[in-house]
């Protein structure tokens, strides 16, 4: 790997990231990075209606919100932390369940919620995995005895179904392992539901989990598993069944020929696998075929799934290299049918551009046997009057994360797109013309905050939720929660 020509291009007046690097924790800072962490916010084509000085937990969490009796909630947590909001006046955000999970007493993990209308009922579907660690005392290739440990960590490896009874309770339906159980230990194999669940509420779910202890051909240093691609019968929530697994030749023990062929074969810093679930932008139920799986550093596969016991492989797109960090990360499918593309980025892992930068791809998928990138979204650059040049020099992780589309409540703006850009803030696209996405707003926060934790800066922005429907953009920083509005989304449906 090479470091070779990184750092600021003064003729050229850019960034010039590195062509590739190893995954480090820590911070790596240059000659032109802050010494301080700035106290200053900025905002164009965006405005913040409301800010909560707190968040459930610093860097990521997860949001999902619910109609019910006339009001709409929001979830917002992350694993050990939960708070329940009532947001029907959003600029109110009346707290009305915090609940805190102990050790040895569960977590709430990674949620898909929708509404079913077979049983006139939300569903919950939560995933739970093996434990994810960073940093330099969980390196499997530095320290042999990390795999083994991380393999036999205790706890559930699947997912669980309930019905909600109410914004603050809800009833278990089933509880559905992804992966056997080893009778001897009572240890569940493979890595359980990795992120959440892809699940609308229809017939049709979808998992990224490695299913058992086979799935180890995981570059990624600190995890032990490659997950696949399972497809789940839900006609009945309280009895999924498994239709089928679906998976790269060479993720599993025993497929060396594949393995080795890989072209990250061997680097020990590509995320090997699923990171999220396939997504299909047009149910399978209502005539949709195609299901999109971005597989980390193994590309972006299109996958038919006129049988869904069967996917077949579609079209094939061998991403651009781009480690350390997380290469192909998640894949936004919102725009398969007004534009007849989906948009694929990585995430961003090494402090202070430590790594090549994390580009979002734009990828027409008209043709499901040809699937090919036609763009670039443009990068982020300060703004006027910011003591840096490039948001690199801000300090903590800079590039994009999350997307503020598949899922959220209401149809999505074909003509306008938002992710979460780590120190960068929240940032806005105009796809007006989507072979030429422009930059079109932003809302970057404060770098400080008011917990007191020397480590908050390094993600300030990883989760970003937005309601389309009533056209309110929320940010999870590391200065608090926010509520963004913008006259590009429209009038915002704010109830008072």
């Amino acid at each position: 790997m090479t470091t070779k020509d990184y750092g600021w291009d003064e003729q050229r007046r850019l960034f010039v990231h590195p062509q590739s690097t190893p995954y480090v924790s820590g911070p790596r800072p240059l000659p032109q990075s802050l010494d301080h962490l700035e106290d200053r916010e900025y905002t164009s084509n965006m405005t913040v209606e409301a800010r909560w000085p707190t968040v459930v937990r610093l860097t990521h969490t997860w949001q999902n919100v619910v109609d019910m009796g006339g009001r709409r909630y929001m979830f917002h947590y992350y694993r050990q932390a939960l708070n329940v909001y009532d947001i029907t006046d959003p600029t109110a955000r009346d707290l009305v369940l915090e609940k805190r999970y102990g050790p040895g007493n569960g977590e709430f993990g990674a949620a898909a919620i929708a509404y079913n209308k077979e049983r006139d009922a939300w569903i919950l579907v939560q995933c739970f995995e093996v434990p994810r660690t960073y940093g330099p005392d969980s390196n499997k290739y530095a320290d042999p005895a990390v795999l083994p440990r991380l393999m036999a960590a205790p706890g559930f490896r699947g997912f669980r179904v309930y019905e909600l009874t109410s914004p603050t309770d809800w009833k278990l339906l089933a509880e559905v392992p992804t992966g056997p159980v080893d009778p001897a230990t009572g240890i569940h194999q493979g890595s359980g539901g990795v992120d959440t669940p892809a699940y609308d509420g229809g017939r049709y779910m979808f998992i990224a989990a490695a299913p058992d202890d086979t799935f180890i051909n995981q570059e990624f240093a600190t995890y032990p598993y490659t997950p696949a691609q399972l497809v789940y019968d839900m006609e009945d929530p309280a009895h999924p069944k498994l239709l089928s697994t679906w998976w790269v030749p060479g993720q599993r023990a025993g497929e060396t020929g594949a393995y080795e062929s890989w072209s990250r074969h061997g680097n020990r810093t590509s995320w090997i696998g699923a990171r999220v679930p396939m997504s299909v932008p047009v149910p399978l139920e209502q005539g949709g075929r195609y299901g999109y799986a971005v597989m980390g550093g193994l590309g972006l596969y299109v996958l038919d799934l006129a049988d869904p016991r069967r996917p077949l492989v579609s079209g094939h797109l061998d991403l651009p290299h781009s480690w350390a960090g997380i290469e192909g990360d998640v894949v936004d499918t919102s725009r398969v049918t007004s534009h007849g593309v989906v948009f694929v980025n990585g995430g961003p892992m090494n402090e202070d551009g430590y790594e090549p930068y994390k580009d979002i791809y734009v990828i027409d998928v008209k043709d499901p046997a040809n699937p090919h990138i036609v763009a670039t979204f443009p990068r982020p650059v300060p703004p006027a009057g910011a003591p840096y040049q490039d948001f690199v020099f801000r300090r903590g992780k800079f590039g994009p994360k999350r997307f503020g589309s598949n899922a959220h409540p209401g149809t999505a703006d074909p003509n306008l797109t938002l992710y979460s850009f780590g120190n960068a803030g929240v940032q806005m696209f105009d796809l007006t013309d989507v072979r030429r996405p422009a930059l079109a707003g932003y809302f970057v926060p404060k770098m400080t905050d008011e917990l007191g934790d020397p480590r908050s800066y390094l993600v300030p922005t990883e989760s970003i939720f937005v309601e389309w429907d009533r056209r309110l953009v929320w940010a999870f920083t590391n200065s608090g929660m926010y509520l963004l509005t913008s006259p590009l989304l429209g009038e915002p449906r704010i109830a008072r």
